[in-house]
């Protein structure tokens, strides 16, 4: 089995790979030996990705956080303030889908980075007030008024029947709020749709089905989605030991848990991220190493150790690389995106 020490130093090297000469930060360096040829290009930047990307750097002492921070205030398209899909390195928009998760998790990082000298953070003052001023100028009291996708790319919701992404209203209260820390003169603006959010978000909690709903509205979508991990940490709208969340991961692990201990994005899932020949191909989907790491820092703010370490140590014995995967198949025939930067950023805040 590779060693927590071992991957820490690899995790630091591909980390720094990521990082592109103008400050981008990509989700996979598809242009190193090491990233597999028959896996689908992940030479992009999704600031979520990114974000995440950040606060592991800092854990781990990279100075890579104001080059990025630079480049999304410079470069990337934010059209009337909108973090949109993903971006080529340029910063040119390679996708048009509003997500908004990515902007509160952009925000949480630049305040990760400043949380003890917010007076620094003023170098990106018209990042943060363009950033948080577009989350809030498409809010309307308890939804978005334009669709918005899951942190998945795969489902919209829509404004006609007022429905929320729980895992991106958690990233926007948590952002806005850290946003309001850093640039006071705008924080009555963003705590109020903050405080509209968080009213909102107490919907998304079925106490019928004993879970959170993925989303929320006049239509419920109550498939169970690894993502709800995102409402204890980072975004701490709900403590560890909040009875919703306990009985949330409970339903996890009951439901999209499998082979022993790996975790997947949600029930019936059947991306596996390949695509031979320009054909996307669905053989179903495997486990996601970053969601172990993300189910073992919630146990972790539980203070379950035990659990914590069996979620992190299922990956690293089915690591056949000092490099983690986006995914772990139970056969040997699929292969995977890797590695994927913010697999190797999920291990680090897991393990540090």
């Amino acid at each position: 089995m590779i060693t927590r020490e071992a991957l820490l130093e690899t995790s630091k090297r591909v980390i720094k790979d990521a990082v592109v000469d103008n400050g981008a930060i990509v989700a996979a360096n598809t242009d190193l030996p090491y990233y597999p040829r028959e896996a689908t290009s992940y030479r992009y930047v999704w600031l979520r990705d990114a974000s995440f990307t950040c606060v592991a750097a800092d854990i781990l002492g990279l100075n890579i956080h104001e080059p990025f921070f630079q480049w999304c205030q410079e470069r990337a398209e934010t059209p009337h303030g909108l973090i949109l899909q993903r971006y080529h390195t340029n910063g040119a928009r390679a996708g048009d889908q509003f997500q908004p998760d990515q902007a509160g998790s952009l925000l949480w990082a630049i305040w990760y980075h400043y949380r003890y000298k917010h007076h620094e953070a003023n170098d990106f003052k018209d990042l943060i007030v363009r950033v948080a001023n577009g989350i809030c100028k498409h809010w309307n009291v308890n939804h978005f008024v334009i669709p918005t996708y899951d942190l998945w790319e795969e489902r919209s919701t829509y404004p006609d029947i007022e429905d929320n992404h729980t895992y991106a209203i958690a990233a926007c209260i948590r952002g806005l709020r850290c946003a309001a820390e850093l640039v006071s003169s705008n924080s009555k603006k963003w705590r109020l749709c903050a405080s509209q959010m968080e009213t909102s978000l107490n919907h998304a909690y079925d106490a019928a089905r004993g879970h959170f709903l993925r989303t929320y509205g006049k239509i419920n979508d109550s498939v169970v989605d690894a993502s709800l991990l995102g409402l204890t940490y980072p975004f701490g709208i709900c403590r560890a030991g909040d009875e919703r969340m306990v009985n949330t991961v409970r339903a996890m692990e009951r439901r999209i848990v499998h082979a022993g201990g790996g975790v997947h994005r949600y029930e019936n899932d059947t991306y596996d991220g390949w695509m031979p020949d320009g054909a996307v191909r669905r053989k179903g989907a495997g486990a996601w190493p970053l969601l172990n790491f993300w189910l073992a820092i919630y146990y972790r703010l539980r203070g379950d150790f035990v659990r914590a370490n069996g979620y992190i140590d299922w990956v690293l014995k089915r690591l056949r690389s000092p490099y983690i995967p986006e995914q772990m198949f139970e056969n040997t025939l699929q292969k995977a995106v890797c590695p994927l930067v913010w697999a190797h950023a999920m291990y680090v805040i897991a393990v540090k």
